[in-house]
């Protein structure tokens, strides 16, 4: 590790004489090429000059404390020594994280599609409210939510809705959320009192940009009808919504969010792409059962991840058996304690597997 780490400060020391030069700064896509892969290094190398330093700060206790002999000044080198060791610990764990291989998605966008599932009305209620908790997350991190398409079951529910976050890291944040999501509570519906438990499936996809995925438009079967519900005077007068059929795989997008007709055309294409390019990673993903075994849950749709139960105030994730007891904070966006909770035991899987290797 520390040959690699060497090596890293060198490449680091490299790439800023690089940019000093005028040849460099006028070239711009080596320039911006330069200036990507030390924005990458430089975290690597500010942390193992940490470390370096705390393992000097040891080497100087040690000293301190073998020749010294005034007592206040060796106490001063014992705590010096207890705190540099701490650091060591402490560093060499964040150095390891920092190491490891990087999703090459992370810092994309990302495309969300909630579906209300088992439980009618009650879980179209629930699939909106998942839809505002994740809206409430993106602007807290300044990101931008662009609606793709929403199908409405009339009472404030949404039996689909499909929306695009754009965000520098925010597939990194939410790539976690995939799964069926469970709600217990007694639904507005219900006149005995009763609880009832619903559910909706949340997909996250990273934004697949062209490169990502050849897209054969002979493939691809475009129909346009006229738009329901909101949308403007314009929207229900014109036929401005546009269903895109994937001929292959069957694949069937609809778009009815813009009253531009070829806004709705070039939204459901970049969903079609996301998906073809999540159909590619998922196989891929498939095939590594030990990678798939190292990660936070499987990443598949079916499987049950989270429940947030109103009578007890509470909220479970299933996978890392983590729980909360702030429903409504976390309903209201504030999703960081679960998040950075997934993004930690992932690391820490990850990093087991990488010292059994």
């Amino acid at each position: 590790m520390f040959d690699k780490l060497e090596d890293i400060v060198q490449r680091h020391q490299e790439i800023l004489n690089e940019l000093n030069e005028p040849t460099v700064v006028n070239d711009q896509e080596r320039f911006r090429r330069l200036m990507k892969e030390q924005t990458d290094l430089s975290p690597i190398v500010e942390k193992y000059l940490e470390y370096k330093a705390a393992k000097d700060g040891i080497e100087e206790s040690l000293v301190m404390l073998n020749e010294e002999s005034d007592e206040e000044l060796r106490e001063l080198a014992k705590e010096e020594l207890a705190e540099c060791k701490e650091k060591v610990v402490t560093l060499e764990q964040e150095i390891k994280i920092l190491l490891l291989p990087k999703d090459p998605n992370d810092e994309k966008n990302v495309i969300v599609e909630i579906r209300g599932g088992a439980g009618g009305d009650e879980a179209a209620l629930f699939a909106a409210e998942l839809f505002r908790m994740y809206s409430m997350y993106a602007e807290g991190n300044r990101w931008k939510v662009d609606m793709m398409n929403l199908n409405e079951n009339g009472i404030g529910g949404f039996k689909e809705v499909i929306f695009m976050i754009n965000g520098a890291g925010a597939y990194s944040k939410l790539k976690y959320e995939s799964g069926v999501h469970r709600v217990q509570r007694i639904p507005v519906t219900e006149s005995g009192g009763r609880i009832h438990t619903s559910t909706a499936t949340v997909a996250i996809m990273p934004e697949a940009e062209e490169v990502d995925v050849q897209l054969d438009m002979n493939d691809c079967k475009f129909d346009v009808f006229r738009a329901s519900g909101n949308g403007g005077q314009c929207v229900n007068t014109t036929d401005s919504a546009v269903r895109l059929t994937h001929i292959p795989t069957g694949i069937v997008i609809s778009c009815q969010d813009e009253k531009s007709q070829l806004k709705n055309k070039d939204k459901a294409l970049k969903v079609l792409r996301s998906r073809l390019y999540e159909m590619e990673q998922q196989k891929a993903h498939d095939a590594e059962a030990e990678a798939r075994r190292s990660q936070v849950g499987t990443g598949d749709r079916s499987e049950k991840i989270r429940t947030y139960n109103f009578p007890q105030g509470r909220v479970t994730d299933h996978r890392i058996k983590f729980t909360s007891h702030r429903l409504e904070e976390v309903l209201n966006g504030d999703l960081s304690e679960i998040i950075d909770n997934l993004t930690a035991a992932d690391q820490a899987a990850k990093l087991s597997k990488m010292q059994e290797a």
